[in-house]
């Protein structure tokens, strides 16, 4: 089967690889398309990010979706022809997290396309692969993969609008236009938000963030002064969700949040400071989220029957071969919102 490879930072390879053996509990499926995310950019620019590094070839991508080829005999969950978007987390289920039920904070998980362990948790970009039943999740036939495939992305969203308490008739500020940031604007708006305002350093990603339904959009490259008009009165919003990863962005959020408001962080960045009088005194409630869990089934209902649409984050769709050309597309921030591989066509 091929599978895109990357090798070294700037070396991607479509390779040639053995297809996958089907255990007991497993399925097979055909990938027919799959998302290029922030992380496998990373890998093909850096070799990594932080401190993690590619130590050996590692097969990219973990935001896929396809058809059921085979199942063993025990699975009764999808059979042959399904449809199915899959997830690509593995937790181990026996950890202290895993039996707390936080299992996106299991301590052995596996998680598609990663060098966070070695040797490395091989992706999602080739042509088959075998996941274990309770990673596949049916679509209907007339869901398009191309939109299937944003499950897992927009799990991440659902879990961080889901972990900051109700947002009914709430004013919400979004740090960053990117992929996440224009689900996580879906998902607050599907929670009841009545304002969504989203800043960013590019016009057109602002842009996109305006037809996925933010009201208002502020350039702070541009405009820095605009965000400014927001600190009055002990802030504006009731809440922030910061999905840049840029942490002189973090440092200004206590300023425009509301006193006893919320400040939730999505995207990852480095070391910065913090203005703890200014989270102490307004009492601003400071949190992380990281991947997912439960929120992968409802991601994909959610998908499924069109009540997220995420075709305004579609930038392009190349053939598997082009695979370097795709990666050269999605990291072209200037022109590419979500680019994705097409395995079969």
């Amino acid at each position: 089967m091929r599978a895109v490879v990357i090798h070294a930072a700037r070396d991607l390879r479509v390779d040639q690889l053995a297809s996958p053996e089907v255990g007991s509990g497993d399925v097979l499926v055909r990938l027919a398309v799959g998302g290029i995310c922030g992380s496998d950019l990373h890998y093909y620019l850096h070799g990594g990010f932080g401190a993690v590094r590619i130590q050996e070839p590692m097969i990219l991508g973990h935001e896929v979706a396809g058809t059921v080829m085979s199942v063993s005999p025990n699975v009764t969950r999808v059979k042959v022809g399904d449809r199915v978007a899959i997830n690509p987390s593995v937790p181990c289920g026996h950890c202290r997290y895993c039996l707390e039920g936080k299992r996106q904070q299991c301590s052995d998980m596996r998680f598609y396309g990663s060098a966070m362990r070695f040797p490395h948790v091989q992706g999602a970009f080739r042509d088959e692969i075998a996941v274990a039943e309770a990673q596949t999740f049916p679509i209907a036939a007339d869901t398009p993969f191309e939109e299937a495939v944003f499950a897992e992305p927009f799990s991440v969203a659902l879990h961080a609008v889901g972990g900051a308490g109700s947002l009914v008739g709430k004013r919400i500020l979004v740090t960053g236009a990117g992929t996440i940031g224009c689900l996580v604007v879906l998902a607050v708006r599907h929670a009841g938000a009545s304002e969504i305002v989203v800043t960013d350093i590019s016009d057109s990603a602002l842009a996109t963030a305006r037809k996925v339904g933010a009201d208002g959009t502020v350039n702070v490259a541009s405009h820095p002064e605009g965000i400014r008009l927001f600190a009055t009165n002990k802030g504006y919003f009731d809440a922030a969700f910061e999905c840049s990863g840029n942490g002189r962005v973090v440092a200004t959020l206590p300023e425009v949040v509301r006193a006893c408001g919320a400040v939730t962080l999505i995207g990852l960045g480095g070391e910065t400071s913090l203005p703890l009088s200014l989270l102490v005194t307004k009492e601003i409630n400071l949190r992380g989220s990281f991947r997912f869990d439960a929120e992968f089934g409802w991601a994909t209902d959610l998908l499924a029957r069109r009540v997220i649409d995420v075709r305004p984050l579609m930038s392009g769709a190349y053939p598997l071969e082009r695979a370097v050309e795709a990666f050269d597309h999605a990291a072209d921030r200037s022109r590419s919102m979500k680019v994705q591989l097409l395995f079969d066509r």
